[in-house]
């Protein structure tokens, strides 16, 4: 297995916008300001890069030039509509045309907390907005003695993706328009044991995307992921067909690139908090109303965080070099064996930069 890395950098700018194609009555039509939040995920080729492990540098610094005429801007000087979509648009072609970035998977805009947009491969347009319950549940199915078997609850988070295919067009789905559909949603969940509504009986994160997804699909027709988040280190997507999980978790390392040049302060001893994510993807069981028990993902991953956690990364024989590439694919290797069901490994050393390795087939990306 030699999954090819894909390198993710971010960058954060400030800006005002009007968005003018809106209705009169609309909030966003006047002269307002955001924190945005850009990532960027490209397939990159062998020896792109200044030195083998220096690409998230590189694409960090370059996404840097890239958005710097935007920051502290009006940005309707530079796009006629700036939403996020459009921004997110001439981010691409600029990356691509003037600081020759190959093999873009993804861009994404983050324009507040709770909303965005990304672009796929195929320049398709995926808004999404995030909300929250409040709510209790337990699994009647688990073995005896689970925690999860006994009542407790949950800050649940939900995620909708609604992929609007417009090409050059000026206007995706709105985020109002989101809002409408969740609210029904929100009264129905919010403040509520889980067990007692219709179709919950079993309220696993799976169970409930895939019911999120049977009642929003016939309202919202461009709906193309729904992902809900039972704690903020875990949760699950739902597609309408397949189901995937993720486990989050944080590692303090030190590390040096062996690649770099020798007056590079990244060949000497250094170090991050890295965010590691691992997905996974396997059927839904029956029974238990889960892909994988995310219990059993902690314990069978725990020897392989033990062994990178709080580590000089550098003495490990067989991790060939101290990049996220090198190290996402480590660890993939050895979480697969562990864990069959992990076909991803996402691994950042600061917010949204570093690296994604993964044997999945599907092209798209799904955020989470």
């Amino acid at each position: 297995m030699n999954p090819r890395p894909l390198t993710c950098a971010s960058i954060g700018f400030e800006a005002a916008r009007q968005v003018t194609i809106l209705p009169e009555s609309h909030r966003s039509r006047r002269l307002h300001g955001h924190s945005f939040w850009v990532t960027v995920r490209a397939d990159l080729p062998e020896g792109w890069g200044s030195f083998g492990g220096g690409e998230v540098l590189e694409l960090q610094q370059r996404l840097e030039q890239c958005v710097q005429p935007l920051d502290y801007e009006h940005l309707n000087r530079t796009l006629e509509q700036p939403t996020d979509e459009n921004l997110a648009r001439w981010i691409r072609r600029r990356l691509e045309t003037e600081f020759g970035v190959p093999g873009i998977r993804q861009v994404g805009i983050q324009s507040t907390q709770h909303s965005g947009v990304d672009l796929d491969v195929s320049g398709q347009a995926h808004v999404w907005r995030r909300y929250r319950f409040q709510a209790a549940h337990q699994l009647p199915h688990v073995p005896v003695g689970h925690k999860c078997g006994r009542m407790h609850g949950h800050g649940f988070e939900v995620i909708l993706h609604a992929n609007q295919d417009l090409g050059e067009r000026d206007l995706s789905v709105d985020y109002d328009h989101l809002d409408e559909v969740w609210a029904p949603f929100h009264m129905q969940l919010n403040y509520q044991c889980l067990n007692g509504i219709e179709g919950l009986e079993n309220p696993t994160s799976e169970v409930i995307s895939a019911w999120l997804w049977q009642r929003l699909k016939p309202l919202l027709p461009e709906l193309s992921w729904v992902t809900v988040y039972e704690t903020g280190s875990c949760g699950a997507n739902f597609d309408g067909e397949r189901y995937r999980i993720w486990k989050e978790l944080t590692l303090d390392s030190a590390i040096r690139l062996k690649r770099a040049p020798a007056d590079s302060p990244l060949r000497g001893i250094h170090g991050h908090t890295y965010t590691l994510r691992l997905h996974l993807n396997a059927p839904l069981d029956a029974v238990y109303g889960w892909t994988v028990d995310f219990g059993d993902v902690k314990t069978l991953f725990d020897p392989i965080f033990k062994a990178i956690d709080h580590r000089p990364l550098y003495e490990i024989a067989d991790l060939p070099d101290g990049d996220t590439a090198s190290l996402a694919a480590w660890v993939l290797a050895k979480g697969r064996a562990a864990l069959p069901q992990i076909d991803r490994v996402d691994l950042y050393e600061t917010r949204g930069s570093g690296a994604i390795v993964s044997v999945a087939a599907a092209d798209e990306l799904i955020p989470v």
